[in-house]
């Protein structure tokens, strides 16, 4: 499947390809296209090869297979900086399971030494997760599309205890700034994640809508034929209509009329003052 979504990929977009060993082959199946591949050898690591791709004006970093605590940490890298989107593919059953083995994988790496920060970077550059499964009679299909939400930490604290006039209101307010300090400390919540689309009967079927934030990433990314069709695509499945264009050329206008309508200083001129 990984090999297939590279026909979806603009042509402008240069593709950058680490692996362990050599299994895509893009190279020979796209000729055309801007492709760099590298592995690592016993004198080259994988690290000095993502570090040379950073160079190299790559568009897309593509990571083989995520099989190792090592190429873990070189995906995390290559999502966060040096490149537009970074596609992986993994072995894990559900979409905890990933979010787990990866945040293990960087503790293990020693990128990493808290097991929450580690969890905070993963979540960060997971926006989709396409699972597949092949079942007993050989058949291979897309389970589901899974999309990743990290929860962003939001200051709930009041300060209302400043207006109770009793001891007794003022430690119920305290008590309540306490309980949210602990519940932040021991069981924050990182992420939610939720189907986008799930094959359900020999179909597939619409869930849940693709957040704000990840159809604008989206939307940013698209050539204008695109754009279009996505925006249909929304609001035919979701009702999600397309945002309005902003009119430069009004507010241009607007802004010389209100210059031509300024008010006019009055008063006597200056005398000149002769030498």
């Amino acid at each position: 499947m990984l090999m297939a979504m590279i026909e979806n990929i603009y042509e402008t977009m240069n593709l950058r390809i680490t692996e362990t060993a050599f299994e895509l082959h893009l190279r020979k199946i796209y000729p055309t296209r801007n492709i760099l591949s590298m592995r690592e050898t016993e004198t080259v690591s994988g690290q000095d090869c993502l570090d040379v791709q950073k160079k190299t004006d790559g568009s897309v970093n593509i990571i083989g297979e995520v099989a190792t605590d090592p190429v873990a940490s070189w995906m995390i890298q290559s999502a966060q900086v040096a490149s537009k989107f970074t596609l992986f593919t993994h072995h894990a059953k559900t979409f905890p399971d990933l979010v787990t083995a990866l945040r293990n994988s960087m503790l293990r790496a020693g990128v990493f030494k808290d097991e929450r920060t580690a969890e905070e970077q993963v979540v960060q550059v997971l926006n989709f997760d396409i699972h597949l499964v092949k079942d007993f009679r050989g058949r291979r299909y897309i389970e589901r599309v899974t999309e990743c939400i990290p929860v962003e930490e939001k200051n709930e604290y009041t300060f209302d205890h400043r207006k109770e006039k009793t001891l007794e209101g003022k430690l119920d307010k305290f008590m309540d700034n306490a309980t949210v300090f602990f519940t932040k400390t021991t069981n924050r919540e990182l992420y939610k994640y939720r189907n986008i689309l799930e094959y359900q009967d020999g179909n597939y079927v619409l869930t849940n809508p693709i957040s704000d934030q990840n159809i604008k990433e989206m939307r940013n990314n698209m050539d204008d034929s695109d754009i279009e069709g996505f925006n249909n695509f929304l609001e035919r499945n979701w009702g999600i209509k397309p945002p309005k264009d902003i009119d430069y050329t009004e507010e241009i206008t607007t802004s010389a009329n209100t210059q031509d309508n300024a008010p006019k200083k009055r008063g006597r001129k200056p005398k000149k003052v002769e030498a």
